[in-house]
């Protein structure tokens, strides 16, 4: 699949979970304050200020594939980019990182990625040993009310879009990337919005961004629209694999 490139500005306006899920997240690093952290797949830049706050001496290493999310980026921490390193990347790749990181911390996007294994395998790669990996992501069970609507229409119900790993398998692959000290677990941790246009909104920007771009403007509405008439409500059924590890 090509790397998405995302409407920065229509998915910061949304009420997005994420909002909850960063400082949970980031909150689990332990920190002194002077380390690098790679924030992988950093959006626009909501995790990497709380970063920020919590590192007075040290500095972000912002990595993302989409140039709107990095413009984005740019623009919260203009006041700060002193300490940020900005990185456009494809994260299926090798990470093109000039020096090791302390810590990686990831929100809401190891899913995107479709070979966990390789990836886990990159992130040591960038890790000093002793280094912290923390990131939650969509999980075995995630969204899966929203994957029945898109089969009840005829859609691609995404098993080559998204990835959502189980447990076992995820704590597998950590442990054959070099990764002690893990912890793995799933979480349901559903968002309700507000029906009608807020709802659409929100998949139509954060959940569904991979099967509009393919469509005709004129086409992606109704499509949207299609896939709300199958669901129970305007509930996404977010299910949350949650990983901590340490590189050996």
């Amino acid at each position: 699949m090509e790397l998405l490139e995302w409407d920065a500005r229509a998915y910061d306006a949304l009420p997005l979970p994420h909002k909850r899920w960063g400082p949970a997240t980031v909150a689990r690093l332990a920190l002194t304050g002077r380390e690098a952290v790679l924030d992988l797949g950093c959006g626009t830049g909501r995790d990497a200020e709380q970063l920020l706050e919590r590192l007075p001496d040290g500095r972000v290493v912002a990595v993302d594939g989409s140039q709107q999310m990095l413009e984005r980026l740019a623009e919260r921490l203009a006041d700060r980019l002193d300490r940020v390193e900005v990185v456009r990347a494809d994260l299926r790749d090798p990470l093109p990182l000039d020096a090791p990181v302390d810590a990686v911390v990831s929100v809401a996007t190891l899913h995107w990625i479709p070979d966990h294994a390789r990836l886990f395998e990159n992130v040591a790669s960038v890790l000093r040993p002793g280094g912290q990996f923390v990131a939650e992501a969509g999980g075995f069970g995630n969204i899966t009310a929203i994957r029945a609507a898109l089969t009840a229409i005829g859609a691609d119900e995404g098993a080559g879009i998204w990835n959502f790993a189980g447990v076992a398998e995820t704590r597998t692959r950590l442990e054959a990337a070099g990764f002690r000290e893990i912890e793995v677990e799933l979480v349901p941790d559903p968002a309700r919005l507000a029906a009608g246009e807020q709802f659409e909104a929100f998949l139509a920007t954060v959940v569904l961004a991979a099967h509009l771009r393919g469509l005709p403007a004129a086409e992606r509405r109704p499509f949207v629209h299609a896939v709300v008439e199958r669901l129970p409500g305007p509930v996404v059924d977010y299910v949350r694999l949650r990983i901590s590890a340490v590189r050996r």
